[in-house]
């Protein structure tokens, strides 16, 4: 017999069994108190980072050297919480998903990067939305894919218990999707990092697609801040928060559904913002301490090939590759080169052989960036 749970506090009476398709999974907006005393001072903490960490990222002489390197970090997090592992080496090393040197899980995570800097870079053309997400699944899994159709999809644990079944049916699946839409651009007042949580939630339990559905929900959560105005850039990444609180982030979402106990669920996601902001300006302050002392060195030992534009190309990935660097200054095999072998004489650069090529990794960024 299936394990029953309370639904929602309102409607004990009503049992939640997570082995049937959970078709009234209640609309948005939830019918609870969602800007309680606590959430509220919760949420005023979590806004304080993200606009300091807004006008801090500014500082940065580009802020795609920051986005562009935090993208692989957020990548591999949001990948390993689906236990898909690989390491920096394994990903830096690899051009992209289409690299045959690259491991399977690097493929992956490297679609999951490329999947949400194309999504940010659409929010600019059109809203989240039903079609967006499924541009993003799309990305990720690297195949066309569309709303699930078919049923037999639900959540296990590692012992094969059923813990969770979601709505079934297209229709079904659409009628709830385009119900998040309404509530994400409603203009109803509320907290928008409150709204996040709750989309969060709602886009989980509603769990669209076959396969991907938490790392498209992940990149959606980037995206709805930089759509709202609260980042600039795609560079506050939670995953890495929920990676080191994964069975609390779970055991949150599951009492929204089996208790209807959202302040939890919210007060973990705010706490998710406030923190993931604070590591990331941390990482900028890095970043930047170590672009100001590569800056000294090349015009203290090598005044002669110092430009604004070659520090910034080395600062862009914690790997370079002298066809990285040709094809980014449009400067000459050799002269890429030369640069390179420069800066690994002034011990910013050490060098790692792989086959023919050779990776020049930048020690101090790598630091910066996992530090």
């Amino acid at each position: 017999m299936a394990v029953q749970y309370a639904r929602h506090a309102e409607d004990l009476d009503v049992a939640f069994d997570p082995a049937r398709p959970y078709n009234d999974l209640p609309l948005l907006p939830p019918a609870v108190e969602l800007e309680t005393r606590a959430l509220l001072k919760q949420a005023i903490a979590a806004r304080a980072n993200l606009g300091e960490l807004k006008g801090f990222g500014t500082l940065l002489p580009d802020q795609a050297i920051l986005t562009s390197a935090l993208l692989l970090m957020e990548a591999r997090a949001s990948s390993e919480i689906e236990n898909i592992v690989t390491t920096n080496d394994e990903l830096y090393r690899a051009t992209g998903p289409d690299d045959p040197r690259a491991t399977p899980q690097a493929k992956e995570v490297l679609r999951y990067r490329e999947a949400l800097w194309s999504g940010f870079q659409e929010i600019d053309r059109r809203p989240l939305c039903t079609n967006l997400f499924i541009d993003i699944v799309a990305a990720i899994r690297g195949v066309d894919v569309g709303i699930r159709r078919v049923p037999g999809t639900h959540i296990a644990n590692s012992r094969g218990e059923v813990l969770y079944t979601p709505p079934e049916g297209e229709r079904v699946i659409r009628d709830k999707l385009a119900n998040l839409e309404t509530f994400l651009h409603a203009e109803d007042g509320l907290d928008p990092l409150v709204k996040l949580a709750v989309m969060h939630y709602q886009f989980e339990a509603i769990h669209p697609f076959t396969d991907g559905n938490g790392r498209t929900g992940r990149i959606l959560n980037v995206l709805y801040l930089v759509s709202c105005g609260l980042l600039e850039q795609p560079v506050l990444y939670l995953s890495g928060y929920i990676l080191e609180h994964r069975s609390e982030y779970y055991r949150c979402l599951r009492r929204v559904t089996e208790e209807g106990a959202w302040e939890d669920w919210l007060l973990y996601m705010l706490t998710a913002v406030e923190e993931t902001a604070l590591r990331t300006l941390a990482k900028v302050a890095a970043v930047r301490e170590q672009m100001e002392i590569a800056q000294r060195l090349v015009r203290q030992e090598a005044q002669g090939i110092y430009s604004k534009d070659l520090i910034e190309a080395v600062f862009r990935q914690p790997y370079c590759r002298i066809r990285t660097l040709e094809e980014t200054l449009g400067v000459s095999h050799r002269t890429a080169i030369t640069y390179l072998q420069i800066w690994t004489r002034l011990g910013v650069f050490s060098v790692v052989r792989m086959g023919r090529d050779s990776l020049y990794v930048n020690d101090g960024l790598v630091r910066a960036l996992t530090g």
